[in-house]
């Protein structure tokens, strides 16, 4: 547990800080990584263990009160932000309020401003869904040793730009076991293998939990089989509501045993009183 001040310049305490994360590569320790979408999720992550987590922004007070000293990223989409200045805004606001990482997947102008103001930076190469028109839908990527020389190029000019970290989706193990101790950018493997210094997976695939996808990816692996208790539960609600409606129809609902009585000999008089109207 390392004390320190946060970006908001309060003190903090971390599990993981930044320059821990960068000198964890090389060290053959392999970090978890996922993604709480709500307190309950949250707790289960803590609760498991999980290292490193990323959050959405409107979570981010929550998640930091609850788990004050975990390593928190958080970020923006592609098209929430239309200006470099809007973007910054946005990431200078949350690094004040708790956040240690600052993810974006917008241009390496974007990625260097941030950085020039002492953010660390988290991107994304491989598969962006984002940019999943550019490469003709969703497909893994540097399967092809001129792929991956094109990869590690955007890598290197990530490094160049300042970026901290990146998300590496989709791409061949073997590209990201050959890369890793030649960049200083912190890798976060999501589908790519065990070659990196994180492994990301998303809560709901590790936890088996219903997908709108017909097909999950491929890294969707589960331990868990949270999809069944979610049935069982709407069969559960279900059967519940019908018995409801029939019994209410049926004119036996409310029970005697729900509903509220007089006291003993007040009905008697609320009548006559009632008829003395």
């Amino acid at each position: 547990m390392k004390r320190m001040y946060d970006f908001g310049r309060a003190p903090a305490k971390r599990d993981y800080t930044v320059k821990d994360l960068q000198d964890l590569k090389g060290s053959g320790t392999v970090l978890s990584m996922s993604n709480p979408a709500n307190e309950a999720e949250l707790r289960a992550c803590l609760e498991a263990g999980i290292d490193l987590l990323t959050v959405w922004a409107e979570q981010l007070d929550e998640c930091r009160r609850i788990a004050p000293t975990q390593f928190m990223g958080i970020g923006s989409t592609w098209a929430q932000f239309g200006t470099t200045d809007e973007i910054l805004s946005h990431a200078v606001d949350l690094m004040g309020r708790g956040a240690d990482m600052y993810y974006t997947i917008r241009s390496y102008e974007v990625v260097e401003r941030l950085a020039n103001e002492g953010i660390p930076v988290q991107s994304h190469i491989g598969l962006i869904p984002t940019f999943s028109h550019h490469a003709g839908g969703l497909r893994a990527y540097g399967r092809t040793a001129d792929e991956a020389m094109e990869i590690w190029k955007t890598m290197r000019r990530l490094e160049d730009a300042g970026c901290f970290a990146v998300e590496v989706e989709c791409i061949a193990e073997e590209f990201l076991t050959a890369v890793n101790d030649k960049t200083s950018l912190v890798t976060c493997s999501l589908g790519s293998g065990r070659g990196g210094d994180a492994v990301f997976s998303f809560v709901a695939d590790a936890c088996g939990e219903p997908s709108e996808e017909a097909r999950p990816p491929k890294h969707a692996y589960a331990w868990g089989d949270v999809g069944r208790l979610h049935k069982q539960i709407h069969k559960e609600r279900v059967a519940a509501m019908s018995q409801f409606h029939t019994e209410t129809r049926a004119g036996n609902f409310p029970y005697d045993s729900t509903n509220i009585s007089m006291l003993e000999g007040e009905h008697d008089k609320f009548l006559e009183a009632l008829d003395s109207v």
